[in-house]
């Protein structure tokens, strides 16, 4: 009889784990996908707070400035004078 007690509880724990980690609608392994998806959205958010932090300084440097606004222009947008030519050399 105290056998049969003990193997009760344990079937009601398995039973209980199974559902738990398994077949539960928030189950473990959608709690750990979730939070791998946190976490990934944090680092985005932080990488995107770190480029608006370097757009607001590029901003501030290029207001006003004619030689750094031009300097900004030449390096990213590849413009040009009317008398020169651009090459743009790619490393592969």
């Amino acid at each position: 009889m105290l056998k049969i007690k003990g193997l009760k509880y344990w079937v009601a724990t398995a039973v209980f784990v199974v559902v738990i980690v398994f077949l539960d609608q928030n189950n473990l392994l959608v709690t750990m996908n979730l939070s791998r998806q946190v976490s990934e959205l944090n680092d985005e958010e932080q990488r995107l707070r770190e480029a608006i932090v370097q757009d607001s300084i590029n901003n501030a440097t290029l207001k006003g400035n004619l030689d750094a606004i031009e300097h900004y222009g030449r390096e990213n947008y590849y413009m040009k004078r009317a008398n020169e030519d651009v090459y743009v050399i790619v490393d592969r």
